[in-house]
Formats: C-alpha cells, structure tokens, sequence
C-alpha cells in the first residue's frame, strides 16, 4: 500500500492519528522508533534547526522541500509537511504541491495567511482573501499526481476575525478539494467541540501547541471530539532545547560532564540507534 493511501485511511479511521513534530532527521526517527504512525515536519522547528530564527516567512520553498526530502527518506512512516502559504500565487501553489510529491511526503499544509507569514499561535497574523485561499486550494487538488496525496487546509482566521468566519473559511477549502481541515488557534473546548461538528465528514486537525492559544487536553479526549489527528508540533522541540540548556549549564557550572552520564544516551546506544551496525556490516560485506 501507498504510504499516502495509509495515510488517508488513518485520518478517516476512528482512532485519533497523533504525529508529533520533527524539527529534523534526528527528530524524525525518534519519533518513529518511539511507536507513533506518522510524523509531522513543523516549519517553526525547521526555521529554527536551519536558521536559528523565528516562524515568520523566512524560509525558501526549496530550504523546505530538501528537508521535507531527508525527512521522509529517513523514516517508514508517512510525513506531514508545513507548506506555508505555498509561496506565491496559485501557479506557484502548483509547483510547491509537486516538489513536495517528488520529496516523498505524504500531505502538504497550505495555510491562508498573508505573506510574510508567522507562527499560527503568534499575533500579528493577517489572512487573505477567502476567494484567494480557494484558488490556492483548487490549484493544488488539481497538479497532484497522486490523488491520495493529502491537501491540508489552515485557516488562520480565528484569532483577528473569530471562529464563524474561521469555520466558513474551512467549509470553502473543503468545497474547494481539502482533504484535511484545520482550523488554527481556537481558544477552548467548545470551539474545539465546534469544529468537528461543522465537519462531519472531513477528517480535522488539532494543533497542540504547549504554551499556545489552544487548550491541551489528552489523546482520548480529543478523539472523542472528532478530531482524526492531533499534531505537537513544537514540544519534541522545546524538549530537545532544554535538554541542550541543561547540559551546557552543568558543564558550565561545574566544569565536567562525568556526572551527567544518567541525563545522556550512551555511545553504543546512540550508535545503534542511528544504524551504525548495518553499515559496518555493509562495510565488511564490500571490503574484497
């Protein structure tokens, strides 16, 4: 089966998919060995591990592509890819939804903000014409090769113009040929709630972003909303810095890192980890 095809009858079965987010290749394959069905490659971690620099537009189409291609060559699992705003115009929509197809993901997410755009649990954040966004959505239906392929539609409309307008936005993307809804940033349970009544029939996604606009509630709950999938796309992240933080300060604080052993992997374990062991043995095999 298709690993796009496997996506699509995860997100319409009755179990909440949940696809934590990879910043990077590393990320990518932990959270695959670690149990989950699929991956979501976040724009904010992936401006952060490239650039040392905010979610707010700076990234090239092409930046996104070559890491949406390493990610999905790493892994078994299918891969959900930021697709930002698609970089321009719908002709370009078209050229981004097929560069992604070739990268091997298995969904793009086209969000409706203008550009530059920003980080959907930021402020600031201004959307384009409904009309505009529909055109976007339809142009890329229409230049997958793939028609398992899965079209993501995110509004951002919730924050500056409320949660009717955010659901009328997403009835017009679903008409429009989405396979995916997602409405960012709603600011409790019952918009939460809300969301899934306005689209029974198309499977939505929750954004769990800790700290963010969105309450958290558990994978069961969440499920039992309606959602098909629930994405943390920032924790794996966050976890990941502080972990970084804590063994700088102690090195810094105490000049030595011999007793830190218990907060760290080993070597052969981080070795095996990332496969050394099959490339000694292909090693050995080719040696003559």
């Amino acid at each position: 089966m298709k690993k796009t095809t496997l996506l699509k009858q995860m997100l319409r079965a009755p179990e909440l998919l949940v696809a934590p987010g990879a910043y990077d290749v590393l990320s990518a394959k932990i959270i695959e060995h670690s149990g989950f069905k699929a991956v979501y490659m976040t724009g904010y971690g992936t401006s952060a591990s490239i650039l040392g620099q905010p979610d707010v537009g700076l990234l090239t189409m092409t930046e996104m592509v070559d890491r949406a291609r390493n990610l999905a060559e790493a892994v078994d699992v299918p891969v959900l890819a930021d697709g930002d705003t698609g970089y321009g115009n719908p002709l370009n929509v078209m050229r981004t939804v097929r560069e992604y197809e070739k990268a091997g993901v298995c969904a793009i997410q086209l969000e409706d903000q203008v550009f530059p755009k920003r980080c959907g649990h930021m402020l600031g954040r201004k959307v384009i014409p409904r009309e505009e966004m529909v055109q976007k959505i339809k142009a890329a239906a229409d230049s997958r090769r793939d028609d398992d392929f899965v079209i993501i539609a995110r509004t951002d409309a919730r924050t500056d113009h409320g949660l009717e307008e955010a659901l009328e936005r997403g009835k017009a993307y679903e008409e429009a040929g989405a396979d995916l809804i997602f409405i960012e940033s709603p600011e409790n349970l019952d918009e939460m709630r809300k969301i899934n009544e306005v689209f029974p029939n198309t499977p939505t996604l929750a954004n769990m972003l800790e700290g963010g606009r969105t309450p958290i509630p558990t994978t069961k709950e969440l499920e039992d909303m309606g959602f098909g999938i629930a994405i943390y796309c920032t924790g794996p992240l966050y976890a990941a810095a502080l972990a970084v933080r804590n063994y700088m300060q102690h090195l810094k604080t105490h000049n030595t890192t011999a007793d830190f052993f218990d907060h760290l992997l080993t070597f052969p374990e981080f070795n095996a980890f990332i496969g050394l062991d099959a490339y000694n043995a292909l090693s050995r095999k080719y040696a003559g």
